[in-house]
């Protein structure tokens, strides 16, 4: 079981997304909503107990639900309640941080080990770009040992800098930093602490009054210690004893070990606000939202990855040519937040289960897609598409 959930991190950097082009339809045609629903009613046939999703065009709103929101009471999905979104974090912290660098309280070359001497045992440069586009060469790491732990272990608090250790002793780089990609949390852990430092706040109230309340994110919050979700869109599931035991409720969690990486909670309505704020320039100057945007390849076709950004270079035929955001990866919660350059387009989707169910995390990416290029896309899904945030087995 160890050796299966190491080998997540080798798919996290060799996975491919979809290749092909549209089966019908022109290319400046809008997707339907009508197959956007399709696929999240296929991603509950896939086994994901919910689904949910919420669209933001130049037509306005639109929600979408699938399949139920509690396994114990029943209820459909609310597309506009909270939920844990993961790795979307790291989109949070990298704006905290690109803030900073306008403000020249940091430079994107700066060495980390300048910054925050004794951190890292790495004699290797490692610079503040690397870090925030995981090319510092910090390994990905193991966050549990076998699927029970992840709910046995729930409650277990683990500080930033107890995570950063665990990321690092007597884990060699595993390539020279900026010669490579390995997806990894720990960096997002080191950028907490660097943001911390230079701003003498906790890294929490500072996401809070320099991204979360600038981009209107009323419903969005990062718990930190907090386990409860409350209003939730739905109650998340992992199949965590076997495929023939009831699913675990994994709604409730504490999530310090995700502090920088994948702490954050929000709903559909607020990711799409972020988003929106941030690629219009409502949350960094010009010239930082530039080098957000400069990418370096994912290891896998159409994928990319800027600073706290993720490019998807979608198939000939689609609405729009590429998709930028993030995906987010923990128990109980997969969810893609993806929009056009210029925000015009947006969508946020999730699924009710992740860890456990790879048909269900590659059917909530077949959603967002769908959203861009209609159900009838011919793509070619090739290997975990899931994988792309399971690296760490979540965030």
């Amino acid at each position: 079981m160890k050796r299966m959930f190491r080998g997540m991190a080798a798919l996290a950097a060799c996975t491919a997304l979809f290749s092909g082009t549209l089966a019908t339809g022109s290319a400046t045609a809008a997707p339907s909503r009508d197959g956007l629903q399709k696929a999240l009613d296929a991603a509950v046939a896939a086994g994901s107990p919910g689904a949910y999703a919420g669209v933001l065009d130049q037509g306005g709103q639109w929600y979408g639900q699938s399949g139920v929101g509690d396994l114990a009471q029943g209820g459909a999905p609310d597309p506009r309640g909270r939920i844990r979104v993961g790795s979307i974090t790291k989109t949070v912290v990298a704006t905290a941080v690109l803030q900073l660098a306008g403000e020249s309280k940091v430079g994107l070359e700066d060495r980390i080990q300048d910054r925050l001497p004794g951190l890292l045992p790495y004699a290797e440069p490692i610079t503040v770009r690397q870090l925030l586009q995981h090319t510092s060469g910090i390994p990905a790491t193991d966050r549990w040992n076998s699927l029970p732990e992840v709910d046995t272990t729930r409650w277990r608090h683990q500080s930033p800098d107890e995570t950063i250790r665990k990321g690092t002793e007597g884990k060699p780089l595993s390539f020279p930093p900026g010669q490579g990609l390995v997806y990894s949390n720990t960096n997002y852990a080191v950028l907490g602490k660097l943001v911390e430092k230079l701003t003498g706040t906790d890294l929490n109230t500072v996401l809070q009054r320099r991204v979360l309340d600038k981009a209107g994110m009323r419903d969005s919050s990062l718990p930190y210690r907090y386990p409860h979700l409350d209003r939730a869109a739905a109650r998340g599931y992992e199949k965590l004893y076997g495929p023939d035991v009831p699913p675990t409720d994994v709604t409730d969690y504490e999530m310090s070990r995700f502090w920088g990486s994948g702490n954050l909670v929000s709903t559909t309505d607020d990711l799409n606000r972020f988003f929106r704020t941030l690629l219009t320039g409502g949350l960094v100057p010009a010239a930082q939202l530039a080098e957000m945007r400069k990418t370096v390849p994912g290891g896998v076709g159409g994928l990319e990855y800027g600073l706290g950004l993720m490019r998807i270079r979608l198939p000939q035929g689609c609405a729009v040519p590429e998709a930028w955001g993030f995906n987010g990866s923990v128990p109980g919660y997969n969810t893609w937040s993806m929009h056009t350059a210029d925000a015009a387009r947006q969508i946020s989707v999730g699924v009710t289960t992740n860890l456990t169910s790879e048909p269900a995390r590659t059917a909530g990416l077949r959603a967002m897609i769908a959203e861009f290029c209609g159900q009838g896309a011919a793509y070619d899904v090739i290997g975990d598409i899931g994988a792309i945030e399971m690296s760490q087995y979540s965030a």
